[in-house]
């Protein structure tokens, strides 16, 4: 069996050029898949590896503490009354400062903090990253198709369906963000009605919420092979997305998240690296946009 997979592999690679490229995104693709379907019914083999091998240092340290407790004739201000094991995190780093969230958040946080709008509305993105730093220095709105959590000091929930926008709701901000949520629209993930389309009516709801010469930051998943990975996101084809935001918004910058996690500020959209998608399989473009004054 392995020496048939390595004689199709050599195959391809003596027929298409850059075959090993393609054979090792499409296993990297197969692995992924599995993990996550794994993950989505509480089996996550990274956890089970990192228990596994850092069973024996948690083991460890607890004997070195017991030890310590009996020399001292108290035995010790703090006894153990239950176990409550952490396998993993002695072996990474202090934090992540990379990936998607965290380079979008901390990015458009600023510039609505360097903006100074009227009034900044928020559809569907993270409560606990992007909305709370922003609610840390000034007031925003935030619409979710889902209840909204407690009362939080600065932050105004308003639950509507963003796919068919209430027409009171237009042209009532100078400020929009839609951060890593455009891509859930109508996959029925939320809650919310499966609709294939679902991506454009938000991207129309976001244009109708701003009002003329209004900012709106906009950021989505983005790859070189354009695709829903059903139910949970789609991916964006950067010259898909560009064009189709071109329809709505004028564009004004362009960061982009590769799949190493690394952030890119103000690239060219237009750019050859822009048209492909800066060869990332599931990288995130973060648009800046201003809707025309007309």
């Amino acid at each position: 069996m392995l020496a048939g997979f390595i004689a199709t592999a050599q195959l391809k690679l003596l027929r298409y050029p850059g075959g090993m490229a393609q054979i090792e995104q499409s296993l990297r693709s197969r692995l992924g898949d599995a993990y996550r379907a794994l993950s989505s019914w509480g089996l996550d083999p990274r956890k089970t590896a990192s228990a596994v091998m850092g069973s024996r240092r948690v083991r460890r340290n607890r004997r070195e503490y017991l030890k310590q407790a009996t020399q001292l004739p108290s035995g010790g201000d703090f006894p153990i009354r239950g176990s409550y094991p952490i396998y993993g995190e002695w072996n990474e780093p202090a934090g992540q400062a990379s990936g998607h969230y965290f380079h979008q958040d901390l990015l458009v946080a600023r510039k609505i903090h360097e903006e100074h709008p009227q009034r900044h509305i928020d559809v569907g993105s993270s409560i606990y990253g992007f909305v709370s730093h922003v609610a840390s220095f000034r007031d925003i709105d935030v619409i979710d198709i889902r209840p909204g959590p407690t009362t939080i000091p600065g932050i105004t929930f308003l639950q509507a369906d963003i796919m068919n926008l209430p027409e009171d709701f237009f042209g009532i901000a100078d400020s929009i963000s839609c951060l890593h949520a455009l891509e859930h629209f109508g996959l029925g993930r939320y809650g919310d009605p499966v609709d294939m389309s679902g991506w454009r009516k938000g991207l129309v709801a976001l244009a109708s919420l701003a009002q003329p010469e209004a900012t709106v930051y906009v950021s989505v998943p983005t790859g070189n092979e354009q695709r829903v990975e059903f139910n949970a996101h789609r991916v964006f084809a950067l010259p898909f997305l560009r064009n189709a935001l071109e329809e709505l918004f004028d564009i004004e910058s362009l960061a982009f998240v590769d799949d190493a996690g690394d952030l890119h500020e103000d690239v060219d959209p237009f750019g050859a690296t822009a048209e492909g998608s800066f060869e990332a399989h599931y990288g995130c473009s973060i648009w800046t946009l201003r809707k025309s004054a007309s």
